[in-house]
């Protein structure tokens, strides 16, 4: 360890202990089970050194999509879990008894309509008559497809939506399966790394940038674990600031983390370290609100819900930086 990355790490010590929330009560006996997409939640933790002094135990789960850590919160399998705010509305009207206690925003960075390097495809308006995959059906990729194709002009019939897990979406993506791929993360780097795929559309004006906590009932109801999450999300919100802080030792913990090389993963670097606490507050819902009306009027979801009753606004906000 060189003696920058020490005194980096002393200065990220000393911000997290005055960062973080006083914890005046013994949480050696709680567990929280937290769910997390791909590893990556806890990978950057560890990268950032957030993960030595946490006064209580947690129990991680990986998951390869939203849709997959969605079930395990429906199923009271873990308590918490993040992914965008669509695909959380997506599960709060599947019937999941989950609430929304946190998000945090990057100003609509990360999710991406992607196409081979070869493809002929150089609009949104050449999507008509193509196929494309979404990844899974209600997720935040899914959103952006339908809010391209409404952006375009172009009616979901004038499509064929290609509904896969995403490492289907990638195997018939790499086969010429699909024409075009909505897709986030990792797996964006790794197909624009390895593949040559170009970028069709950045989702910017469609995507909301929004990712969310949502939080099952029961944990909701523990007053030890609510602390414990409390604790979480302020490591989490760290991260992200060692990451904006330490851009060189960001870039090369996501290089082995996606398993890409530099010249790759350095473009994610804004989209990847941008997140900033969102407050819950009424603007919030009414943004959560405005997904699930476009679900509805997509004919993904049906009926009427109040997404104000799924959001729990009693912790502590985290600070607005």
């Amino acid at each position: 360890m060189t003696n920058i990355t020490r005194r980096a790490l002393a200065g990220l010590a000393l911000a997290t202990a005055l960062a973080l929330p006083a914890l005046a009560q013994d949480l050696s006996g709680v567990t929280l089970r937290i769910g997390d997409q791909v590893g990556e939640q806890r990978a950057r933790l560890e990268a950032a050194g957030l993960l030595d002094d946490v006064p209580y135990r947690i129990e991680w789960s990986v998951y390869p999509a939203a849709v997959n850590l969605h079930e395990a919160l429906k199923a009271g399998a873990v308590d918490v879990g993040m992914s965008a705010d669509s695909p959380a509305v997506s599960a709060i009207a599947g019937g999941s008894k989950i609430r929304i206690a946190a998000a945090f925003n990057n100003g609509g960075l990360g999710t991406s309509i992607i196409v081979p390097k070869d493809s002929p495809l150089k609009t949104l308006a050449d999507l008509k008559g193509k196929t494309i995959s979404p990844t899974t059906r209600g997720s935040v990729a899914h959103y952006l497809t339908l809010g391209a194709l409404k952006k375009a002009g172009i009616g979901q019939q004038d499509v064929k939506l290609a509904f896969l897990t995403p490492a289907d979406a990638s195997a018939a993506f790499q086969s010429g399966g699909v024409d075009a791929w909505a897709t986030w993360g990792v797996y964006k780097a790794r197909s624009i790394g390895v593949l040559g795929a170009r970028e069709l559309f950045d989702g910017q004006g469609v995507n909301t940038g929004n990712i969310v906590y949502a939080v099952t009932v029961p944990t909701l109801a523990d007053p030890a674990k609510l602390k414990a999450l409390q604790d979480y999300l302020a490591r989490i919100d760290q991260s992200y600031q060692w990451a904006r802080d330490n851009r060189e030792a960001f870039l090369a913990f996501y290089e082995g983390f996606s398993k890409q090389d530099r010249a790759t993963v350095e473009p994610l670097y804004a989209e990847q370290t941008a997140y900033k606490p969102r407050r819950i507050d009424d603007e919030f819902i009414a943004g959560l609100q405005q997904v699930h009306d476009t679900w509805v009027e997509a004919g993904v979801l049906s009926g009427a819900l109040n997404l104000g009753d799924y959001v729990y606004r009693d912790l502590p906000q985290l600070a607005q930086n």
